[in-house]
C-alpha cells in the first residue's frame, strides 16, 4: 500500500477551501494540518474539513512532523518569507501565483529549495489543465502553423470591492496585474516563450494606487501578444492563439478551460474536449504527487524557469506603470 502524501495548508481563504475540496478527490493523500495567524479561523477550517491539526503560525506548520508538503494560499505579499521558512524546515511547497513580489524573490525561493533538496512549484493550475496540455501539443504538432499572435484578457467588474480587498490593497500586493494579468501572460509565454520587448500602460486605482486596468504588448521576433487585465470591467475572458495556418480559441474562463476550438483557415472548425476534474485544482495536485513519488524536485509542467520568466515580464510591466508595493523587498533586504 502506498503511503499517503500528507498536506498542510497555509491560510484559510476561498482558494484554500477549493484546493482542499479537490484534494479530497485523490486517494493517495491526506490533509493533516492547517495554519492561520488566527487560531479561531484555523480551528473552524479544520473542523469543516476534518483536518486533525489546527495551528496558529507558519512556524508551527513548518515544525509539524505530520506534514510532507505545504500549500501556500496566502496573498501574494505573504508568499516569499513563509515559503523560505517551510523549505528550510524540510517541507516541500506548492505556492500560489503570483509566485512572489518579483523575479529576484522567485529565484531565491528556487535556490533555497535546491539547497535543501525540497520540491517547490508555483500553483499555476492553467499549465496543468488537460485542455491547455492538449492545446500545447496541437501547437507543437503544427496544427496552426507558426504562432504569430496571442490575444488574451482577464477582467471582471469589481466596482464594489472595498479598498481593503486583496485586489485593491497595496499592502497585500494587490492590483489587476499580479492577480489577473499573470494568466494571459502565462498563456502567451506557453505559446511564444520569452519576448524581446515589453510595453505596458495602466489606469491606476485612484484610492489605493494599484493598477486597476493594465494593457500589455509583448513583442517577439515574428509575433506579438496583446494582453489585458482589469477589475474595472472589460471584454470577455477569452484567449486566441493565432498561427499562419489556423488559430486556437479558448473561450469563457480561458484559464481553466474544458476544451478549445481549432479553426483551420483551409477547412471547418473542430471542437476538442478535455474536461478538468473537480474545481480544476486536482491536476496541479497530481503533478505534485507525480514529482514527489518519482523523487523529482522540479515540475515538468510548471518548471522553475518558466515561473521566473513570467515574473520577469511582470516586473517589467510594473516598472513601466510605476507600481511598487510598500512591503516589497528584494532578497538582499530580507
Amino acid at each position: 500500500m502506498v503511503e499517503p502524501i500528507r498536506w498542510g495548508i497555509l491560510a484559510t481563504g476561498g482558494i484554500a477551501s477549493t484546493f482542499v475540496e479537490d484534494l479530497a478527490l485523490l486517494d493517495d493523500c491526506r490533509v493533516t494540518a492547517v495554519a492561520s495567524r488566527s487560531a479561531e479561523r484555523a480551528a473552524a477550517f479544520a473542523k469543516k474539513y476534518d483536518i486533525p491539526h489546527a495551528l496558529d503560525s507558519v512556524q508551527a506548520l513548518a515544525a509539524s512532523d505530520e506534514v510532507d508538503i505545504v500549500y501556500v494560499a496566502t496573498p501574494h505579499s505573504h508568499h516569499y518569507l513563509p515559503t523560505l521558512r517551510l523549505l528550510e524546515a524540510g517541507k516541500h511547497v506548492l505556492c500560489e501565483k503570483a509566485f512572489a513580489y518579483n523575479a529576484a524573490q522567485a529565484r531565491t525561493m528556487f535556490d533555497v529549495a535546491r539547497e535543501h533538496q525540497r520540491f517547490l512549484m508555483e500553483a499555476m493550475w492553467t499549465r496543468c489543465n488537460p485542455a491547455i496540455r492538449e492545446m500545447r501539443r496541437a501547437i507543437k504538432e503544427g496544427m496552426i502553423g507558426e504562432v504569430v499572435s496571442v490575444n488574451g484578457n482577464f477582467s471582471f467588474g469589481g466596482g464594489d470591492l472595498p479598498p481593503s480587498h486583496r485586489l485593491r490593497n497595496p499592502e497585500l500586493a494587490g492590483g489587476a496585474l499580479l492577480d489577473l494579468g499573470v494568466y494571459p501572460v502565462t498563456l502567451a509565454h506557453l505559446a511564444l516563450g520569452v519576448p524581446e520587448s515589453v510595453s505596458a500602460v495602466a489606469v491606476m486605482d485612484e484610492v489605493t494606487g494599484v493598477d486597476a486596468q493594465t494593457a500589455i504588448t509583448l513583442k517577439y521576433p515574428k509575433a506579438v501578444a496583446q494582453l489585458s487585465c482589469s477589475y474595472r470591467g472589460g471584454p470577455g475572458n477569452e484567449v486566441v492563439i493565432a498561427g499562419t495556418e489556423g488559430r486556437i480559441e479558448l473561450r469563457d474562463y480561458a484559464y481553466r478551460p474544458s476544451g478549445y476550438t481549432l479553426v483551420r483557415y483551409d477547412g471547418p472548425s473542430r471542437e476538442f474536449e478535455a474536461p478538468y476534474v473537480g474545481h480544476g485544482y486536482v491536476h496541479e495536485a497530481l503533478e505534485v504527487h507525480r514529482a514527489l513519488r518519482q523523487g523529482r524536485l522540479e515540475s515538468t509542467l510548471v518548471p522553475p524557469q518558466s515561473t521566473i520568466e513570467v515574473m520577469e515580464i511582470l516586473d517589467e510591466v510594473r516598472a513601466q506603470i510605476g507600481l511598487r508595493y510598500p512591503g516589497e523587498t528584494h532578497p538582499k533586504q530580507s
